[in-house]
């Protein structure tokens, strides 16, 4: 069962024979940048399509609006600021009246980690590198000139599967500094009678943004100590060979961290050295709810899923 975040703490030395035990860099050729995405095949693609018994479809975002999670605690991200540029007001007060149209149009202004989102392999460095072994200066003022996420916007469809640890675990959501181990997710997964396959998106569920949400207060979601991914799912991702993997809290790693040693170090490892596209800040609750109400109640099933990351430019 998940354990506390200090239960099996580690040095830098682990870190880095563990970065090194599970480099991916050149598997895929020395020009590649989209890492752990090589794992879905059209094959793959085909077959989860012939996973789709109810056609149901459901978003796994959260708004882009200004109740969400960001207080600055984090890189001075802020919540996303929505401004209108014409209104209906403008229009029956006649403003356009004179170019012969009437319409409504906004901008919004925000940070691309602000909410719902994919981190790049451009994202993190393991020293002066990124994924593939790019050099990190490669992203500059102009973007990811290597690694952006628009590398991958036509690579994000294939089976999900939702591994829900928290209702495995038998509680509403975990504890901050609650981590879940790779031994958990195995035995997540068996209890839903699901089998992580190559090439699968997998989202973890802790429970944390629904207590949240449901509290009416983010807290320190953004930026502080919340449940997570235990540093040994590293290796799990490494040998189950998923294609991605995301969960419901703001980084997916549990927090505070199993070293002292090192910032966020699961991130040290799987984005730059394993390769893996990982998404955070995932709304699962209407995902959940229609797998227990519609779908046999001890089993989650695989599903279909088309995740599309935001953004068509150089970002990370």
């Amino acid at each position: 069962m998940p354990h506390k975040y200090n239960e099996k703490m580690f040095d830098i030395k682990h870190l880095r024979e563990t970065a090194e035990k599970l480099k991916n860099w050149g598997r895929w050729g020395p020009d590649d940048e989209i890492g752990t995405l090589n794992f879905i095949t059209p094959d793959k693609v085909i077959d989860a399509s012939k996973l789709i018994k109810r056609g149901k479809r459901f978003s796994l975002g959260l708004n882009f609006d200004r109740h969400g999670p960001q207080k600055g605690t984090w890189g001075n991200r802020f919540n996303p600021i929505h401004l209108m540029l014409a209104t209906g007001t403008d229009a029956v007060a006649g403003r356009f009246d004179e170019f012969g149209l009437r319409y409504a149009d906004d901008m919004i202004s925000l940070p691309l980690q602000c909410a719902t989102q994919w981190d790049a392999l451009a994202h993190i460095f393991y020293d002066d590198y990124m994924w593939n072994g790019y050099d990190a200066r490669l992203v500059d003022s102009d973007g990811a000139q290597k690694n952006g996420i628009e590398k991958v916007r036509a690579e994000m469809a294939g089976r999900g599967v939702l591994l829900d640890v928290a209702r495995w675990a038998g509680v509403e959501f975990f504890e901050d500094g609650t981590a879940i181990s790779a031994n958990d997710l195995d035995e997540c997964a068996k209890s839903q009678n699901v089998e992580i396959k190559q090439g699968d998106f997998v989202i973890v569920r802790t429970g944390q943004m629904e207590q949240r949400l449901d509290a009416e207060e983010w807290g320190g979601y953004a930026g502080g100590d919340a449940p997570g991914l235990a540093f040994d799912t590293a290796e799990w991702i490494f040998n189950k060979e998923i294609a991605a993997i995301c969960t419901d809290t703001w980084g997916c790693e549990v927090r505070p961290n199993e070293t002292k040693d090192a910032q966020q170090p699961w991130h040290w490892v799987v984005i730059p050295m394993i390769g893996i596209t990982m998404g955070e800040i995932f709304y699962l609750r209407d995902l959940v709810l229609s797998s227990q109400i519609n779908i046999d109640l001890a089993t989650l099933q695989s599903f279909e899923s088309a995740l599309w990351p935001p953004s068509s430019h150089p970002c990370t």
